[in-house]
């Protein structure tokens, strides 16, 4: 009798833009045994909403846009057949029209960031920005949700922990998600990769020339008063996820 192979682990990471997402992938990217995702539902999200993003018709000419395509392949077969398939999911582009049970198919983590950081942080590449657009409101929601499935808290994983304590932060959210950890992740080559979106050019110069995670600031980032206010509403949905980080 032969032992079948293993199911490949596979990791939804949700978090809003401007949270180090873009670095948690590439650390994720970093690895030998794991393939990773690049906001699989952005076109389909554009399409379902006509919102206009920049580089709104690059992305939808380039990826699906049927959002029950998109999660059949976010359950399919892992890009070079590896273990480990990491996807990098923004909680906004899941709107409430997309059919969220393909979720139950994966493990599903929470990577947050202080609300200040992430208005100001945004408010440089997209002006004015609302609520919606930071995606925590959703994220919330969809925490709410798997904690409710699976009947514990999923992992949540703060960006500030990262920045400050890498290997140690990233050691525990492997350990959460019952996966060894490399450390392989703490650092990367720079440059583009094959996997990052058609807006990487748009959103991602200081991932690019990143070769691992930058320490936290030592003082806070110019805010204007509407990022601000922006902040200030969020830091509810945010404190409720940050309860429960690693």
């Amino acid at each position: 009798m032969t032992n079948e192979a293993e199911p490949p682990v596979r990791i939804a990471m949700w978090s809003g833009p401007r949270n180090l997402s873009t670095a948690m992938m590439r650390s994720f990217g970093a690895r030998s045994d794991t393939a990773v995702s690049d906001e699989p539902f952005y076109a389909a999200f554009l399409a379902a909403t006509g919102l206009d993003h920049p580089m709104r018709e690059a992305i939808l000419a380039a990826y699906d846009t049927d959002p029950a395509a998109v999660a059949r392949a976010c359950l399919g077969p892992v890009p070079g057949g590896k273990p480990i398939f990491y996807q990098k999911q923004m909680t906004h582009h899941m709107i409430d029209a997309f059919d969220l049970s393909w979720t139950e198919g994966v493990t599903s983590a929470f990577l947050i960031r202080d609300p200040a950081l992430v208005a100001a942080s945004y408010e440089v590449k997209r002006e004015e920005p609302t609520l919606d657009d930071l995606g925590i409101v959703r994220q919330r929601e969809l925490f709410d949700r798997e904690a409710d499935r699976i009947g514990r808290a999923p992992p949540v994983i703060d960006a500030a922990r990262i920045a400050s304590a890498p290997r140690e932060a990233l050691a525990a959210l492997c350990a959460a998600l019952a996966i060894p950890f490399d450390p392989a992740m703490l650092s990367w080559e720079p440059g583009p990769r094959p996997e990052d979106g058609v807006w990487a050019p748009h959103w991602y110069h200081s991932v690019i020339a990143s070769t691992g995670f930058a320490p936290p600031r030592e003082t806070a980032p110019p805010i204007t008063d509407r990022a601000r206010a922006l902040a200030d509403e969020a830091r509810p949905y945010y404190e409720r996820l940050a309860a429960h980080a690693l």
